[in-house]
C-alpha cells in the first residue's frame, strides 16, 4: 500500500528499511516520547517490528506505515493506524519522525495524509489519538489538524525507553473538524 502525498508517501514497512528504522529511532529525544520503543533501539528491535507490521497488514485491522521522503526515498518516521472500527467509524494511532527530519512540516504533513486516507478511503468518522503530557511538538502538531484535547489518563503507559511511567493527553478529530495540511 502506499498513500502519496505533496513530499512524502506513506507506505509499508520493507525489510530494507531496517537501517533508518534504527537510525530515527535509536535516539532517546525520538523514543521517549514513544510507550512500545527501547533505548537503546537495536537491529534486532527493527527487524521484530517490520515482522510485526508486516502481520498487521494481513490483518487489516492495524496499519504500520513507513513515511517515506520522494525526493531521495529515504524513510524518516513512522504512524501507524490502529484498531480500526468499521462499526463505530474509529481508530487510534501515532506517528515518530527521525529527529534530523522534525521541524520541517514531515509530521504534519504525514499525520495529515493519514487522517484523509483514514477519512475519505477508510470511511471513518473519527480518531483517537493521544501524546505524552510533555509532548508539546505533538499538541501543537495535533491542534494544526483540529484535533481536540478531551482529558488525561494519568500514569497510563510506561515507556520503555526511560522505563517510567506517563500520562497520555487524549485528542479526537472529528471528520468535520479536520483541518488538513497543504490543501
Amino acid at each position: 500500500m502506499e498513500i502519496d502525498s505533496k513530499r512524502i508517501i506513506l507506505r509499508n514497512w520493507k525489510d530494507e528499511d531496517v537501517r533508518d528504522l534504527i537510525e530515527g529511532l535509536n535516539n532517546i529525544n525520538v523514543s521517549k516520547w514513544l510507550a512500545a520503543v527501547p533505548y537503546p533501539y537495536t537491529k534486532k528491535d527493527a527487524e521484530d517490528f517490520i515482522a510485526y507490521a508486516k502481520q498487521t497488514e494481513e490483518s487489516k485491522k492495524d496499519l504500520m506505515l513507513a513515511i517515506v521522503l520522494k525526493e531521495n526515498n529515504k524513510v524518516i518516521g513512522g504512524t501507524s493506524i490502529q484498531n480500526i472500527n468499521k462499526k463505530d467509524g474509529t481508530c487510534t494511532g501515532g506517528i515518530w519522525l527521525n529527529e534530523k527530519y522534525q521541524k520541517n512540516g514531515y509530521g504534519t504533513e504525514a499525520f495529515s495524509t493519514r487522517a484523509k486516507y483514514c477519512f475519505e478511503i477508510l470511511g471513518l468518522r473519527r480518531l483517537e489519538n493521544g501524546y505524552f503530557s510533555d509532548n508539546e511538538k505533538s499538541k501543537k502538531m495535533q491542534e494544526k489538524l483540529g484535533y481536540k484535547y478531551e482529558g488525561i489518563r494519568r500514569k497510563k503507559y510506561l515507556c520503555l525507553a526511560t522505563n517510567e511511567y506517563n500520562d497520555e493527553c487524549i485528542t479526537g478529530l472529528l471528520k468535520e473538524e479536520f483541518i488538513e495540511y497543504n490543501k
